[in-house]
């Protein structure tokens, strides 16, 4: 009696007997089938001239207007032609379907959904910018993110934002003031100049947000925002006085970076810092000439009481007007007769002590004495704080030196470096100059040579915060704040480690001012502001000020005045996060979309914006402003170039998708402000790039291009053909769709549910396939691996969809009707389901030409669909789609399509369209069974006349054919009399077997090496156990297949 194991057993094993006797009958079923097609194709032939007139007849009477989309009012859902176009026209595609999605509110989120929230903030853009191609970026990647959200069933939020951009849209506008009535800013005053800044942003601050509209990005517009309006300036007011209540904003007197050209401080991470080897002439906005660069200047200082002189020098000759020290070294036998000495300004006659200081001076290094000038350098600051030195500022908010300045006062910084070096010259004291590396600090805003400076200014104390900032990244196994790519977490470190307090005061007019008043009692000796430190107030309003100055100087008399300087515009859009919620306001989206989920940017911004909205997220917001962060790759040009008007590489994201001539790309070019030498070379430089221009590739190619390259870590080489070859596939996508639509009866309607059985195998095939297709996309969608989810959503579509099973399935709608009716049926139903599903899981990353086709197909029986591909829900995986068996059989096939295409291709050469006989020889009777399964198949996408299923075990491979092994169990022949070289094919036969005795070797040297089994984990050693067996059949098999070649050859002979 047989145990219930054993019955188990017995009846799988029965149960598959029977699947594959039933997958016999099938094959042969199809077998007839086409062999019955062949005969119905051959009887037909008469008939095709008389088609072929009816055809031509059509297509006289084939209406052009058909083709053409009806026009459609703005916002309405987009009207589509009776027939589809017989091409894909981004600029037909891309039409009318934005407005639609926006008016129709499919951005909007809701903040009282009971979905799980999913939020992402837009990094706001500045005012003053048009799209550039960072901006394409971010765009694309973030509405990808956004929309496959959406689909996937979450309250999705994207918040849209622009940035006021404090000095670039001051400097725009005083440009503006110069050329259009030579006027500056001071002319106008400080309330007529900010009225003329925001008639600008109302005339040109919504450009940007125009265009990302035209690359699909699905924002909620409903809560747009801009970081001057009312709510985000009462929540910078907030900002800036919580902060100043706990003691983290506080004003002092520091050595600040001065940018001389804009007039104003700026953050140290807004100095840009160039590395100069050797003596180098710059360009420095404001001087007539070229400055020099990379020189050490060495002078000597005379010594009271006939001592002599001390030796000091200096990369910036200048600075010696404000020297108040010479430094040595404390243990410098040099020197010890100096301690407590003076040297005398050559002049003004001002006494410089001579001080020891072991923290600055290197002994070794020069003359071992250093010049300090404690107002314009950070470690001369350090050691005038350390001494208790003068601190003399020399120069003015423009770069001029000032009355302190002595003969030079008025002077231009540069020139009065000249003439100070001529005047030492002329007093003796020049002991001349070398070339000397050094890094020279530029500000990023207008390029000037930054000039440390000693000024009053309001400064964040960091270092609590930056703790904060840095727990939250490394705190445990899984952290509250995650980087993608991860290498960025080490920078993070190291950046907060080493954070210096933040100077957030700018010396500008557009921004937001101040929230601190100045009080001046009418009893105080010094009326300047800020002259006393005690005499600040801060609050939330003029009244507030008034009334906290009142209680603070009881019963005196006093002025007060605001303080003219605004914040940086960093310190509002740190605030970001938040203020778009409604913080301080305890609003309903605060509660439900804070903390929102990813944040998504440039790496370049790690420090100016990521750093800041965490720290001040956690300490405002009570929790991170984000989940994760997503630092894209810079985008350079295709030959690794940083983009730059000057070289002409630079890409303007609407040129790529609406196309651009050369004589186009010129224009823009001199409509900048490049000089004729730039000109030249940066036209020469477009014209090697784009000879004939940037044809048009529509928003879907660009995007999809943008978010394929995001595998590259640090730096996209951003090569324009690569986006026109996705503008070439949106082709290939639009025919299949095309060719797909011609097979659906115009009453089809498709099945709720597919009878999955009694499909043919490529049906069950490109089901299972697209199955896995979205399990992979969904999985690397989640972990914000876009470049991958493209990848295999692009190769689902191309490879497997439009090469394989468009192709396999033809047959099916060839012939008479009755031959594969129900083959027909199963395939027009998978069709369908391939449609449907392929477009949703496009969608994200091309949502244009998606929803357009999606909007063709019928929808299913007794279901009512969605209005927008946009809103209905992203595919999942549906297990009964799910065929491992199916899949393997057909990857053999594909392999055995792929040798025979090769044959085809070595043996026809020009006579491509000749169908030839071929033979499959198959080792085994499992592989024998595939291949006569799928025989249609075969014959289908290898264009074969015949194919004859040889078994080993009984036939012998066919003579005078061309052969091709596919693996060890499997080889293909084409017959071709008279066009196979015996010789040419026992030469490649040879080259294999030389190379495949190589593999067998090396593999058996590492199986036999001494500790393999030991050491080598067990199913690596399973691996290259099964490698070898293969090598050995193949080896068998390319033996015996040589020895019939050298006696066929030798019958001939």
């Amino acid at each position: 009696m047989m145990t219930p194991e054993e019955l188990e057993r017995k009846k799988k094993k029965e149960e598959k007997a029977k699947e594959k006797e039933l997958k016999k009958l099938k094959a042969a079923e199809k077998a007839a089938k086409f062999k019955q097609q062949q005969q119905s194709d051959s009887s037909s032939a008469s008939k095709k001239k008389k088609n072929s007139s009816r055809r031509d007849a059509s297509a006289v009477d084939d209406n052009p207007l058909d083709y053409e989309d009806p026009p459609t009012d703005f916002g309405q859902k987009k009207l589509l032609s009776a027939q589809m176009a017989k091409q894909y026209n981004p600029t037909v595609v891309e039409k009318s379907w934005y407005a639609w999605w926006e008016k129709s509110g499919y951005f909007v989120a809701d903040a009282n959904s009971s979905k799980p929230p999913f939020v992402i903030v837009l990094p706001p853009p500045n005012v003053t910018g048009a799209l550039h191609i960072g901006h394409a970026l971010t765009a694309a990647i973030e509405d990808t993110i956004i929309r496959f959200k959406r689909m996937s069933g979450f309250n999705a939020l994207w918040v849209p934002g622009v940035d006021h951009a404090g000095i670039a849209t001051q400097v725009v506008v005083e440009k503006k003031l110069m050329r259009d009535h030579h006027l500056t800013r001071h002319d106008l005053g400080r309330e007529k100049f900010v009225t003329e800044v925001w008639k600008w942003k109302e005339e040109h601050g919504s450009t940007i947000l125009k265009q990302l509209r035209r690359l699909g990005a699905s924002l909620d517009w409903s809560r747009e925002c801009f970081t001057m309006d009312d709510k985000r300036s009462r929540a910078v007011v907030e900002e800036f006085n919580r902060l100043y209540k706990e003691g983290l904003i506080y004003r002092d007197i520091r050595l600040i970076n001065w940018d001389c050209t804009l007039r104003t401080a700026i953050s140290d991470v807004e100095v840009d810092y160039v590395d100069i080897k050797e003596r180098k002439l710059l360009t420095v906005p404001g001087n007539k000439e070229p400055v020099e660069f990379g020189v050490l200047t060495s002078f000597a200082y005379p010594l009271e009481g006939d001592l002599g002189e001390i030796v000091v020098a200096t990369t910036r000759l200048e600075t010696m007007l404000g020297d108040t020290a010479v430094a040595i070294h404390p243990e410098d036998p040099r020197y010890s007769h100096l301690h407590g000495k003076f040297a005398i300004h050559p002049f003004n006659g001002r006494k410089l002590p001579i001080i020891c200081d072991a923290i600055l001076v290197d002994r070794n290094f020069g003359t071992g004495a250093v010049k300090i000038t404690p107002a314009h350098d950070p470690n001369d600051f350090d050691v005038g704080k350390r001494h208790d030195l003068e601190f003399i500022n020399i120069f003015t908010d423009d770069g001029k030196i000032n009355s302190l300045g002595s003969e030079f006062a008025g002077m231009p910084r540069f020139e009065a470096r000249e003439a100070v070096k001529e005047a030492l010259q002329k007093k003796g004291l020049y002991r001349g100059a070398k070339t000397n590396e050094m890094r020279l600090g530029l500000s990023s805003r207008s390029n000037d040579v930054v000039e440390p400076m000693i000024k009053p200014q309001w400064f964040v104390n960091c270092q609590s915060m930056a703790k904060q900032a840095l727990e939250v990244a490394m705190d445990g196994e899984i952290p509250r704040l995650e980087f993608i790519p991860k290498q960025y977490l080490a920078e993070w470190k190291r950046w907060l480690e080493n954070i210096r307090d933040w100077c957030i005061s700018r010396q500008l007019w557009w921004g937001h001012r101040i929230p601190a008043w100045y009080v001046t009692l009418d009893d105080d000796e010094m009326k300047e502001i800020g002259s006393y430190h005690d005499h600040w107030v801060v609050a939330r309003n003029e009244e507030d000020a008034l009334a906290e100055a009142s209680q603070k100087f009881s019963g005196k008399r006093f002025q007060m005045i605001q303080d003219p300087d605004v914040l940086d515009t960093w310190f509002s859009s740190g605030l970001f996060p938040l203020s778009v919620l409604g913080w301080p306001d305890d609003t309903d989206d605060l509660r439900a979309f804070y903390p929102t989920s990813v944040l998504e940017t440039g790496h370049d911004i790690l420090f100016f914006w990521v750093a800041r909205m965490v720290m001040l997220g956690i300490k405002l917001g009570g929790d991170v402003p984000f989940r994760k962060v997503y630092l894209h790759p810079m985008i350079r040009d295709a030959h690794g170039r940083k983009m730059s008007k000057s070289l002409g590489n630079v890409v303007d994201p609407l040129e790529v998708i609406n196309g651009v001539s050369l004589e186009g790309l010129h224009k823009r070019l001199e409509e900048g402000n490049l000089d004729p030498k730039e000109l030249d070379v940066a036209k020469a430089g477009q014209k090697l790039d784009f000879p004939n221009g940037i044809a048009e590739c529509g928003a879907d190619a660009l995007r999809f291009a943008l978010v394929s390259y995001t595998a590259q870590s640090d730096k996209i080489n951003l090569d324009i053909l690569r986006v026109v070859g996705y503008r070439q596939w949106c082709n290939k996508l639009w025919n299949a769709v095309r060719f797909a639509m011609s097979k659906l009866d115009t009453d089809y309607t498709p099945p709720l549910t597919l009878p999955l059985e009694a499909m043919p195998l490529s049906c069950k095939w490109i089901l299972s396939v697209l199955n896995k297709a979205i399990f992979k996309t969904v999985s690397a969608m989640n972990s914000l691996e876009f470049s991958d989810a493209a990848s295999t959503v692009y190769s689902w579509w191309q490879y497997q969809f439009c090469d394989v099973f468009i192709e396999a399935i033809k047959p099916y709608f060839s012939g008479d009707g009755s031959t594969f009716a129900a083959e027909r049926t199963s395939a027009q139903d998978t069709l369908w389901v391939c449609l449907d599903n392929g477009l949703r899981l496009l969608h994200p990353f091309m949502p244009f030409v998606t929803e357009e086709l999606w909007q063709r197909l019928p929808p299913a029986r007794g279901h009512t669909r969605k209005e927008s591909i946009m809103i209905s829900k992203y595919p999942k995986v549906e297990d009964a789609w799910k065929n491992e068996e199916v899949e393997y059989e057909m990857d053999l096939i594909e392999s055995t399509v792929k040798c025979l295409r090769s044959l085809r291709a070595k043996v026809l050469g020009k006579q491509k369209n000749e169908r030839l006989p071929a033979f499959a020889f198959c080792l085994n009777e499992d592989i024998s069974k595939v291949i006569t399964s799928y025989q249609l198949e075969i014959l289908t996408l290898a264009t074969l006349s015949s194919m004859k299923v040889l078994l080993s075990e009984k036939d012998a491979p066919p003579a005078g054919c061309a052969f091709e092994n596919v693996n060890e169990n499997l080889a293909v022949y084409l017959q071709a009399e008279g066009k196979v070289d015996a010789e040419a094919e026992l030469e490649k036969m040879r080259n294999k077997m030389d190379e495949m005795q190589k593999q067998q070797e090396k593999l058996e040297k590492m199986i036999s090496a001494s500790g393999y089994k030991e050491k080598v984990p067990s199913h690596i050693q399973d691996e290259n156990a099964e490698k070898l067996t293969k090598l050995f059949q193949e080896m068998e098999f390319f033996k015996k297949e040589s020895e019939r070649l050298e006696a066929e050859k030798s019958t001939k002979q």
